[in-house]
């Protein structure tokens, strides 16, 4: 029997990520954002997720099946830093899957979408992500990339920083196999990494972002890795596979997510000026 450990963690600024990078970078950070829930009178970081459309993120069913105040930050770089270029967004409703069952991880479906109280204005810090084609499934060692605020090595400090770490994906077949993570495993999972990055406690939500002809798609959320560390040796960070849950996503929300709505894209390196350099006069203008 697998031992198995959600991403997320239960307090504080907590959004952790095992990384041997120290800035992000190579990568179209925008659609990242922060899932934060109310204590007190404060917020707090709790997950990640991916900004869909105007008005929606994705993230993972486990980061919401609590009854709390969620508010949404997208722009983020600095979770302690005001950059001027984050939008603040309240959660007004949460859909999670129907089969979502929070005592058994293992089973899948840990997917949910957030339905934000107004559309966020798309710039140069505040993109949408892409989603696959229903049903894609990735080769071995796709080229992937996890993004996130956390934890450098497992038990190790928070980054308030966003980061990256190369997480390249694992086939189901290697993935499921007896040596690896076994029949925990379902076909509705995306596994990467599995050597000295992973993604750890509180990556929860998060995109596994993966490039396909030459695009970057969000094909997994952060769900689970094993109890026996972040970067268990044939144990790689455990993904719900996004093209799984395309037919879901649009009955959710019932206007396909990947069209009819503008997307105001920008170069990956103008992306970036604001993300690494935080020199918003080196993007260009709406």
């Amino acid at each position: 029997m697998q031992c198995l450990r959600p991403l997320r963690h239960l307090g504080g600024l907590v959004f952790s990520f095992l990384t041997s990078s120290s800035h992000l970078s190579l990568f179209l950070s925008c659609p990242q954002i922060s899932l934060q829930y109310k204590s007190g009178s404060s917020y707090y970081h709790t997950c990640g997720g991916s900004l869909i459309r105007r008005g929606w993120v994705m993230t993972a069913a486990h980061c919401v099946d609590s009854q709390r105040t969620w508010r949404v930050v997208l722009g983020d770089h600095n979770l302690n830093t005001n950059e001027g270029k984050e939008q603040i967004m309240t959660v007004n409703k949460v859909y999670i899957h129907n089969l979502w069952n929070s005592n058994s991880v293992a089973a899948g479906y840990d997917i949910a979408l957030l339905r934000l109280d107004t559309e966020a204005t798309l710039n140069s810090a505040v993109q949408l992500a892409a989603l696959p084609p229903s049903g894609q499934i990735l080769p071995n060692n796709n080229p992937c990339y996890i993004t996130g605020w956390g934890r450098t090595s497992t038990g190790g400090p928070l980054s308030n920083s966003l980061k990256q770490a190369w997480l390249p994906s694992v086939d189901h077949q290697t993935c499921s196999s007896s040596s690896w993570w076994g029949s925990t495993i379902k076909t509705t999972m995306v596994c990467a990494g599995g050597a000295a990055n992973s993604g750890c406690n509180g990556d929860s939500g998060g995109p596994l972002n993966c490039q396909v002809n030459g695009q970057y798609y969000v094909h997994g959320i952060a769900s689970f890795v094993s109890s026996a560390g972040c970067n268990a040796t044939r144990k790689p960070t455990v993904f719900t596979r996004v093209s799984a849950y395309i037919s879901w996503m649009n009955g959710v929300r019932p206007v396909e997510l990947g069209t009819g709505e503008e997307h105001y894209f920008i170069s990956l390196q103008a992306c970036l000026c604001y993300a690494y350099f935080n020199l918003s006069n080196w993007c260009p203008s709406q």
